[in-house]
């Protein structure tokens, strides 16, 4: 059954607004996506809105028809708004067609099996939410098998670092760990751990070998990798700096890691 909102102050649209805050995702176990292209991409890889709300105009669209369907299936609530309603709830000022909630995963490390994929992102304290999305798309273009996030690095459920993976966070796994609890489930089983460093016993990116499964180990956007993570990685390397910029964004850095891997892994 659809329902016809119109007002901000409808109770269900608020509670979808207050998924924009990690208080109201963790009170609801739900975080929100946006646009008619990511949750079309969700629904392909077996992920139903809880909630789905959709521009009035665009219920003719049969990737609209089809979310409304798979969620009425499963029983979720199904909401007909207009755009300026979708606007209050993301804050997009030209907003999509769709938004829906989703259930929380579990992020705990029991649920990455490293032999899934020959390549992995492992990264420490990490604050950009942005970064973070591009990383689970870079990783989801490169086939990649996600991102373990360590310490007090950023919420991946967050609505910016949603939006930045351009659907890579339901494509990809996503772990969430302290420091010590991650190094001893690596140590659990097989695995090479590659740190990006500028100090140390550093060697070049392109003159490292790398080898299945690969985690690579990428440090905070400001101070790196903390030199007791540094001490605990079986090789570490280094991007060259040709120009007046001492390092490059971390999102951008794991994309020419997990290129340079790749060609090592399947070369061309």
């Amino acid at each position: 059954m659809i329902t016809d909102i119109s007002s901000p102050a409808n109770p269900v649209f608020k509670s979808l607004k207050s998924l924009i805050e990690k208080k109201g995702r963790r009170e609801q176990g739900l975080f929100l996506a946006e646009g008619l292209r990511v949750c079309t991409e969700a629904l392909a890889t077996g992920h139903v809105p809880h909630t789905l709300i959709f521009a009035a105009d665009a219920e003719s669209h049969p990737l609209t028809a089809a979310l409304i369907d798979a969620t009425a299936a499963r029983r979720g609530t199904v909401l007909r708004a207009s755009r300026d309603l979708l606007h209050r709830l993301t804050g997009k000022d030209n907003p999509g067609a769709v938004a829906a909630a989703y259930p929380i995963p579990d992020t705990g490390l029991a649920g990455i099996d490293r032999t899934t994929a020959k390549l992995w992102v492992v990264v420490e304290n990490l604050k950009d939410p942005g970064n973070l999305g591009t990383m689970l798309r870079t990783c989801d273009a490169t086939g990649a098998g996600g991102v373990i996030l360590l310490d007090q690095s950023c919420d991946p459920f967050s609505l910016e670092a949603v939006r930045a993976s351009m659907g890579g966070l339901f494509t990809k796994a996503v772990a969430q760990a302290s420091g010590a609890d991650f190094f001893t489930w690596l140590r659990a089983g097989p695995g090479q751990l590659v740190g990006a460093a500028l100090d140390g016993h550093t060697v070049d990116y392109r003159a490292h070998r790398f080898t299945a499964p690969t985690f690579l180990f990428m440090g905070n956007e400001q101070s790196g990798l903390p030199p007791a993570y540094t001490a605990a990685c079986d090789a570490l390397v280094k991007l060259p700096m040709k120009g007046t910029a001492d390092s490059l964004n971390v999102a951008v850095a794991t994309a020419v890691l997990l290129y340079a891997a790749l060609a090592q892994f399947e070369p061309a």
